[in-house]
């Protein structure tokens, strides 16, 4: 999910819709709002955010190090009015990147995945027995062959792949590819992609690398 942090509603909206028409789950809040917001959500919300992507609104400045204090998701900066000093202010108040308007999501999209390509000093791709996901948003691959999903399944997959070994919940699961904020998709929509998921990958590696367990939740891991 996208955080969108700017005190134009127009903005905000306009973002969020960009967002969604490239099947991304965001949302956007006022820059006070999102200042309490920050401070006071649950791990599992915060950790479902791939990127905070700040625009214009009172004391943004100081938005990226309670960000920091929080989640290593990387903060993007939009300038409206590119200037060398404005720039530099931007990155002196601790943003990872700075945009300038227009901007297309992709580029978002992009800089974002570089930037937590640059954070975990890893490749763009992560390998868990025959399965490889990217994390440029490429089909992944199974002993070497592209292995082509839906782009939900798809997401739960890389979600399940970047926790290895760590059970997360339905819960956690939903909110890393809807968003924490849609309420027109029921939660219980995630156990049909994750049964259509295992079908496949069962079919393709003839065994199911996901382990359920009732209330507890999914893991994927290889001995």
């Amino acid at each position: 999910m996208i955080v969108v942090v700017d005190e134009r509603g127009l903005v905000k909206d306009g973002y969020t819709s960009l967002f969604g028409r490239e099947g991304i789950p965001s949302t956007g809040f006022d820059p006070k709002e999102f200042g309490e917001w920050v401070q006071t959500a649950a791990d599992s919300d915060i950790a479902a955010v791939e990127a905070f992507l700040l625009g214009q609104g009172e004391h943004m400045q100081l938005l990226p190090r309670a960000i920091r204090d929080r989640t290593l998701a990387p903060v993007i900066a939009v300038s409206d009015h590119p200037s060398l000093d404005a720039t530099l202010a931007l990155f002196d108040c601790g943003v990872d990147d700075v945009v300038r308007k227009p901007v297309h999501p992709r580029e978002i999209l992009a800089r974002a995945a570089a930037i937590r390509r640059r954070l975990k000093a890893v490749a763009n791709f992560t390998d868990v027995g025959a399965i490889r996901v990217f994390s440029d948003g490429r089909d992944p691959e199974v002993h070497g062959e592209v292995f082509a999903l839906p782009r939900r399944e798809r997401r739960i997959l890389e979600y399940l792949i970047s926790n290895r070994g760590r059970r997360v919940t339905k819960t956690q699961i939903f909110n890393a590819i809807y968003g924490i904020f849609d309420e027109e998709v029921e939660e219980n929509v995630v156990e049909s992609h994750i049964s259509k998921l295992r079908k496949k990958l069962r079919k393709k590696l003839g065994f199911d690398p996901v382990d359920s367990k009732r209330f507890l939740g999914y893991c994927i891991d290889w001995a």
